[in-house]
């Protein structure tokens, strides 16, 4: 690592610790040329997702993406801001575990679609129509039919 003041590349590490959000590793160095300290963060290197979208196009995943259609579907509904980020985190975290260069959009929609159904119904029905692309009414009411349909089943 090279020093920031004298870009001399002997040094030691002083202390290391988890950073504040544990995603790096924050390392205090030392510089054995000048003396001075510095900062340096060590996190894994993760390799970039394409997403294959509906038309056949490829591009990296974001999962800004994920977040804004949920926002959008749960704007002016009783849920939270932290939900929301959680929801879009746990999505992140499947995708990444799936171990795969490349992954469907259907699949992430679908990821989303089965997390917003059990926080919000009515979000649920707002992404589905957007993300299904519902062009009439008989499909709002296919799909809500479908959602009362698996509500009304006994738990077991």
């Amino acid at each position: 690592m090279k020093c920031i003041y004298c870009q001399g590349i002997d040094n030691k590490v002083v202390d290391s610790r988890p950073s504040e959000d544990n995603t790096a590793i924050r390392r205090r160095r030392e510089c054995l040329n000048c003396g001075r300290r510095f900062t340096t963060y060590e996190k894994v290197e993760e390799l970039p997702i394409m997403v294959i979208k509906k038309d056949g196009r490829r591009e990296p995943f974001d999962s800004m993406k994920i977040s804004h259609g949920v926002r959008k579907a749960c704007e002016k509904r009783p849920v939270s801001a932290q939900s929301i980020n959680q929801l879009v985190t746990d999505i992140e975290h499947a995708v990444n575990n799936l171990l795969l260069p490349e992954v469907e959009s259907t699949r992430i929609g679908e990821m989303v679609m089965e997390r917003l159904k059990d926080m919000d119904e009515v979000a649920y029905v707002r992404f589905a129509s957007v993300y299904r692309q519902f062009t009439d009414v008989n499909t709002f009411i296919i799909e809500i039919e479908k959602l009362l349909g698996t509500a009304a089943k006994p738990q077991v």
